[in-house]
């Protein structure tokens, strides 16, 4: 009888640590994205404002997997309030082949911050210029620390400077980072002045960024603008930077993008690079040293689907997981 897998978050923090092959794997993703019949549907989404809570469903297939994910992914933002965490959700796991459930993943979240925070080291390595050496991080919570982390695995970070709107996380960011000289800035634009490198990572309404906050050489990954009211990026920044994105059809309605169509800066028809057409050499990424860079990055199904084929072959290999007989009727 066909079985079901249950895994719980600490066994799935133990089997997919943010290394280099979760960096690897999600990078074959995006490069799926380019190079093969991927079928990924348009992001859903619930918002339940009266408790500033908002649900996204992602999923795809990609036909290098025998199997796909489905990941429910809340956050509740008020949570904090109560005791508990903003970001949770889960993963369930189908076989391409048969649809039948093979796994669930009680992982509350950790998967996506991996592989977000995987992408982001992806979209560096392939933008960001290989001698970057100082970094911004824009935002203070747990994935502004994954992402400097997965960053210092693809670049040679030798400074950090970090900002925050509450400059309390951002001190506490600033004496919890280790391995690297980390300062806090005082501004946005301060922290941007001297960095090779600067990452976003809010749930900023109001740009963060502006043109004036750009020089030659800058790289800039934006993750936090993933729903229509989140905006990290200033429109006039998309004068001055090649933009490069995960996926076209997402962040003309979510993105930064989206933004700078509204305002008019970009046309709604123009097409721009995505980041797995950059990795198959389908098209250009940074051109030289002193180009500007910006990867959008919103998330995608394809991620998920890609972190949690990791976690299940790993699972496998360890014998890991509770296991469920699925008692199928025919």
């Amino acid at each position: 009888m066909p079985s079901i897998s249950i895994l719980g978050e600490a066994q799935l923090r133990a089997l997919v640590p943010l290394d280099l092959a979760a960096i690897d794997q999600v990078e074959a993703a995006f490069r799926s994205l380019a190079t093969e019949a991927v079928a990924m549907p348009p992001i859903l989404r619930l918002d339940i404002p009266q408790h500033a809570g908002e649900v996204d469903v992602k999923t795809a297939y990609l036909p290098r997997f025998e199997s796909f994910a489905i990941k429910v992914s809340p956050g509740f933002f008020n949570n904090p309030s109560l005791g508990l965490p903003s970001l949770n959700g889960l993963m369930l796991v189908l076989s391409a082949r048969t649809g039948l459930t093979e796994a669930i993943l009680l992982d509350n979240g950790y998967l996506t911050a991996v592989r977000t925070a995987a992408a982001g080291a992806v979209a560096a390595r392939w933008l960001a210029n290989n001698d970057a050496k100082r970094v911004a991080i824009i935002g203070a919570g747990e994935q502004a620390r994954l992402q400097l982390k997965a960053l210092m695995l693809v670049r040679k970070i030798e400074h950090v400077t970090v900002w925050a709107r509450d400059p309390q996380r951002a001190a506490r960011f600033a004496q919890e980072t280790e391995g690297v000289q980390c300062e806090v800035a005082d501004s946005v634009s301060a922290a941007l002045k001297h960095a090779d490198i600067a990452i976003t990572t809010t749930p900023s309404r109001e740009p963060l960024i502006h043109a004036r906050d750009l020089h030659p050489g800058l790289h800039i990954t934006a993750m936090g603008s993933d729903a229509e009211h989140k905006n990290e990026l200033a429109p006039d920044v998309f004068d001055e930077a090649h933009y490069i994105c995960d996926r076209i059809q997402q962040t003309r309605v979510l993105g930064e993008l989206h933004h700078a169509i509204e305002a008019g800066v970009v046309k709604a028809d123009k097409t721009f690079a995505e980041l797995g057409e950059v990795i198959a050499g389908q098209a250009p990424g940074r051109t030289s040293d002193a180009d500007i860079t910006v990867c959008d990055l919103t998330g995608t199904g394809a991620q998920d689907t890609a972190i949690a084929a990791l976690a299940i072959s790993r699972a496998k290999a360890a014998g890991a997981g509770t296991i469920f007989t699925n008692d199928v009727t025919l």
